[in-house]
C-alpha cells in the first residue's frame, strides 16, 4: 500500500468518525381523511354500522358514532393524538347502536397516542390500551 493511499484512507476514516448521528425524529401519522371504526372499547362494531371518524384540515374532527353525527377537534404531534368531541346530534336508534355510540363517545377523549400497524390505525389511551381500531375508507 502506498503512502498516498494510506493518507487517503486515513482521511476518509477520520471524516466518517466525525459524522454525527441525529436522534430519530417522530413522523406525524397522516390522519386526514375518513376512517371506519372497526373496534371500540374491545368490542367489534356492529356489521354495517356507519361508525367513522373524519379528520379534516385545521384540526377539525367529525364523523358518525354509530347512530348520530358528531363534531369536534383533534390535535396531533408525532404519535401523540388528542380527540376532543364537542357535540352531536340527538336522534334515537336501536339499543345496540346506542350502546355502541356511548362507547365511541366515551373512548374518544381518552385517546393520547396513535400507532399504524398492518394498515390499521390504533388509537390508544394513556395506559397504552387500544381503545379504537380504524381502517381507511
Amino acid at each position: 500500500m502506498s503512502i498516498k493511499s494510506l493518507i487517503i484512507s486515513a482521511a476518509l476514516i477520520s471524516l466518517t468518525a466525525c459524522q454525527s448521528t441525529s436522534a430519530p425524529q417522530t413522523q406525524d401519522i397522516e390522519l386526514l381523511g375518513t376512517w371506519n371504526i372497526e373496534v371500540v372499547a374491545d368490542k367489534p362494531v356492529i356489521d354495517y354500522s356507519p361508525a367513522q371518524l373524519i379528520f379534516a384540515d385545521g384540526g377539525k374532527l367529525s364523523g358518525n358514532n354509530s347512530c348520530n353525527n358528531f363534531f369536534g377537534s383533534y390535535s396531533i404531534d408525532g404519535d401523540n393524538v388528542r380527540l376532543m368531541p364537542a357535540g352531536n346530534t340527538m336522534k334515537a336508534c336501536v339499543d345496540a347502536l346506542m350502546d355502541q355510540e356511548q362507547r365511541v363517545m366515551s373512548s374518544m377523549p381518552t385517546i393520547t397516542n396513535a400507532v399504524l400497524a398492518k394498515g390499521k390505525l390504533l388509537l390508544k389511551d394513556e395506559a397504552g390500551k387500544t381503545q379504537i381500531v380504524l381502517s381507511r375508507q
